[in-house]
This record gives structure tokens, sequence and C-alpha cells, in this order.
């Protein structure tokens, strides 16, 4: 799989599965939009309507998601035809940064040895680092571990093969899974789909979907005739709706907010932390999946579990890690409340759709609490 050095929101919500974590918006995006200096030297931002590429640092207006391209290099933001802003100088960040050259480093290994497993211990061994020390510095910087990195670029070479018209068996090869059942396992649920219905690209599937603003932003809601199948945030209409269309190109797919009002009113309901009707699902999920999301629908409002809690009430106390990625992994963001599990010393954890926005969900839930509750 070759080594990308630039990665376009297109890319982000385009090539990469709704399902699959979103860690480069979640993680690159929410920098920008925060202004985080901790992310000076790891990566850079261009926008397209200036031609001018900066640090994450940079004070100047936020632009328009669908208007940035990431960079990793001053070098590589160059050759695209960008110019270094002069207000954030971003070519006068220091020609080494090591932890972004650690970055660097466990993404070039991971992206150049697909078919190799993405362990600390493999890793620690390639780049001669202790396992603990790339764990810790890779998430810090990055926001997930080596091994999601890995799933994501994984997956994201499935999608391409299915979607060139290679067969299922080809493709998965091609993308470093070593059995068809390690695909079916960790893929399908992802997907969305089977990825042999994948590689129709929706095709035949009919799909409606309402957009409408929530106390946590813009939402996106698409449903088939059989229930929800998605629910997800982003920063603006036409970037939720091109990524729902570039997700599945020969789908039907129409916009319909009439219809499905009642459902947006639901969702928008208990984001603000009340009791509201039973939304009908339309999704894939393995059978671990499926246990720990109805655990999550049980957990009730304001309430939060700790990953590791949750393991031990589903009768898995050894699988925290594994409720960790059914939860990044849930397709349908408040119908499914994955915001409601939290890491052991309390802290938030991680969320698909960004920090704030899981924060926000906590505290509209904790203060509804003390709010006199509509009769469902």
């Amino acid at each position: 799989m070759a080594t990308t050095q630039t990665l376009t929101m297109m890319d982000v919500q385009g090539t990469m599965p709704n399902q699959e974590q979103e860690f480069w918006r979640a993680n690159y995006w929410d920098a920008v939009a925060g202004r985080d200096g901790r992310m000076d030297g790891v990566f850079l931002y261009a926008v397209r309507t200036t031609g001018v590429y900066c640090k994450p640092s940079c004070s100047s207006r936020r632009p328009r998601p669908e208007n940035v391209v990431f960079f990793r290099t001053q070098e590589a933001a160059r050759q695209a035809g960008f110019r270094a802003c002069k207000r954030c100088r971003p070519d006068a960040l220091t020609a080494s940064n090591p932890n972004r050259d650690l970055v660097e480093k466990v993404c070039h290994y991971i992206d150049a040895n697909p078919d190799r497993p993405a362990t600390l211990e493999a890793l620690s061994r390639a780049i001669g680092l202790s396992p603990f020390h790339l764990q810790r510095t890779f998430k810090a910087l990055t926001g997930i571990t080596p091994r999601a990195y890995a799933d994501s670029r994984r997956l994201q070479a499935l999608k391409n093969g299915l979607r060139d018209g290679h067969s299922v068996t080809r493709s998965l090869y091609d993308a470093g899974y070593g059995s068809s059942s390690r695909l079916y396992e960790g893929a399908t649920s992802k997907l969305g789909m089977t990825p042999a219905r994948y590689g129709k690209q929706g095709s035949g599937v009919k799909i409606r979907y309402a957009i409408a603003q929530t106390p946590i932003g813009r939402m996106l809601l698409a449903a088939t005739s059989q229930g929800v199948c998605s629910v997800q945030f982003g920063e603006s209409d036409s970037t939720l709706e091109s990524e729902l269309r570039r997700e599945y190109p020969r789908a039907d797919i129409a916009r319909s907010d009439r219809a499905l009002a009642s459902w947006i009113r639901a969702v928008q309901e208990r984001i603000r932390g009340h009791h509201a009707m039973a939304l009908p699902l339309d999704i894939q999920a393995t059978a671990f999946q499926r246990l720990v999301w109805e655990h999550l629908r049980r957990i009730p409002y304001g309430g939060t579990r700790s990953y590791s809690e949750v393991a031990k009430r589903i009768g898995r106390p050894k699988a925290a890690r594994a409720v960790a990625r059914a939860c990044a992994a849930n397709p349908v963001a408040v119908a499914i409340p994955c915001h409601r599990v939290v890491r052991e010393n309390g802290d938030p954890g991680g969320y698909r759709w960004g920090m704030r926005r899981k924060q926000k969900l906590l505290s509209l839930e904790k203060s509804a609490l003390s709010q006199p509750r509509p009769r469902p």
C-alpha cells in the first residue's frame, strides 16, 4: 500500500467509511478548529480558497472544512501549489520534531507492510523504541493507537479494491487480510453491509436522509425501508451529504426531511437529555458488537460506564479494548449512546464525532436530570 503524503477532507469523509474511526477529522480538524499548538509540527493544513498553508495553531479565520487539505510536510504543501502563511509562519517550524518523526515512521511502516500485524511488539522492534513510549507518543499526537491506524488503512484498501471492481477474494488479500474470516469479523459491520454487497456500491439500496440542527452541530440521519442506518455529525450540510453519496454512489439516495421528521425530533430530544421514541435500526454488527450496543442502550440518561465496567457487565471482563472498538464502530450516534462510555478515571476518552461533542452530550444529559422531563 503506497504511503500518502496528503490527507484531504474528501479522503477523510469519502474513502474512509462512516463506521470506521473518523480519526483524521476528530483529531486533525478539531486541532485546526481549536488552534491546538500541541499539533504544530505534526501536520499542516492548507485552504484551497486562499492558497495558503498554516500551522494548526494559526490565529487566522477558521476555514470551511470542505476547503481544507491536510499535509504532513511543508514540502508536500508547496508541491501542491500552496504558499506559507505570513501570520503563523509554518516554515519556521524546526526541521525535525522527534515526536512527529516517530509518528511518520510508524505510519510509513504500517503502510508498507499491510499484511503484517501492527502489534506494539512488532512496531517497537521495527522502529527501535519501547512499546510503551511508542504507544503513548503515537496516541498523544494522533488520538488513536497504531493498531487503529492499521485497521483503518486496511479497510480503506479493501474499499478501494471493491470499488475498482476486483473480487472480494482479491481485495481482501491485497488489503492485507490474512483470511476471509478475519475480513467478515471486522469489516462487515464497518462497511455497513457485506463486502460483496459493498462492492456493488449500494446498488439496489434505497436510502433517504434528512439534515437538521442540533445542540451539538449539524446532524444527518439516513434510513432504509427497515430503519435508521446512519446518524452522523459534521461541520456542514454539503460535507454530510457528499460523504453519504461517496459512500454509496450507486444507491438510490434522496433527501426527505418531511418523511424522517419524527425520527429527527427523536434524536434531537435524546441530545437534549429527554426520553424519546425508540428508533427502528437497520444496522449490521457482529454478535459481540450487538452485545455491547444493547448494554449501552440500557445506560440511564446522565449516567456513564467505563469500558472495563461494560466488559464486566456483558460477561467479558477481559474485553475492555474490544468494547472500545465496538463503541467506535457504532454507526448511529445517540441512538446507541456510545458517548456514555468513558475511561476508568472519568476522562471522557475518545469519540468519533469529536471530544467537544461528547462532552456537550454528557453535560446536556446531566443538566437534564435536575429538570422535569416531558413524558414520552
